[in-house]
């Protein structure tokens, strides 16, 4: 899947994975500590906030497209 990526945008392909792996960790942590129930709506939305919140520290082409 990787190589399929154009290389101009693979830093940000490779950042989405990450962030969408350490989410769903957090997530799944917390439906198991803290006894909370799975939404993909908030796993999205949650993805869209840090993607943007790391786009502004520096991380490179997570910006939306225009």
């Amino acid at each position: 899947m990787h190589s399929r990526v154009p290389k101009e945008r693979r830093k940000g392909f490779n950042s989405i994975i990450i962030l969408g792996a350490w989410l769903l960790s957090k997530q799944r942590n917390a439906c198991i500590f803290d006894n909370a129930h799975p939404s993909v709506m908030a796993l999205v939305k949650q993805l869209e906030d840090e993607a943007h919140l790391w786009s502004m520290a520096g991380a490179r082409g997570l910006q939306a497209s225009s």
